[in-house]
């Protein structure tokens, strides 16, 4: 056996690090990166609607009305129930694809009329006083990572320990008991053979 043969191409090692990488941890199912995303997108939107709730409808449609917003009582409540339900949803794993709809569209108007004016980056740095640090207006960038963090549980599926595990497995059990019992083929009695008397 040649030397050559004994030590590894660069393709192979290029390949056999790639592959590596992409798979830290072999033992665990590709679906558990949803745990993570539902977790932090899931909380996010519950704790800003949280804390829109805490300081009043009132106020944040004052905010609303500012910015020129049509009917911003209306539009106070339904972000504040849209962020706490569609929050909550994300959080625990329950109809994701169908909570993701309304708060990519409230995601999209805060980027629209709100943020871009901002640019991209979320934080800007002013300036460092001996009160501490001062930032600018934030802008989209937080957005578009909600936003990809929806796509991705909606793409993905909302992965292990989730609700919707648990409504599926129940909606399939609850179909095998409704359906009843499978029949069992009777296989047909053997027809004996017939006697020859000598």
């Amino acid at each position: 056996m040649s030397n050559a043969q004994l030590v590894p191409s660069e393709g192979s090692l290029i390949n056999n690090l790639l592959a590596r990488c992409s798979h830290l941890l072999p033992s665990l199912r590709q679906a558990w990166y949803a745990i993570p995303l539902r977790l932090i997108v899931g909380y996010v939107l519950l704790e800003h609607g949280y804390a829109k709730l805490a300081r009043g409808p009132d106020s944040f449609a004052g905010i609303l009305h500012a910015l020129g917003m049509p009917a911003p009582m209306l539009l106070s409540w339904t972000t504040i129930i849209v962020e706490l339900l569609g929050g909550l949803a994300v959080f625990v794993g329950a109809f994701v694809p169908l909570a993701s709809v309304p708060m990519a569209f409230v995601l999209l108007v805060a980027i629209f009329t709100v943020h871009l004016p901002n640019g991209f980056s979320s934080i800007k740095i002013q300036s460092v006083t001996a009160d501490g640090a001062h930032f600018g207006q934030p802008g989209y960038e937080t957005d578009l990572l909600y936003l990809a963090g929806l796509a991705a549980l909606v793409l993905g599926g909302s992965g292990p320990l989730a609700l919707d595990r648990f409504f599926m497995r129940r909606s399939g059990e609850m179909g095998r008991t409704s359906a009843g019992p499978i029949p069992t083929r009777v296989a047909p009695a053997a027809t004996p053979a017939p006697v020859h008397h000598h």
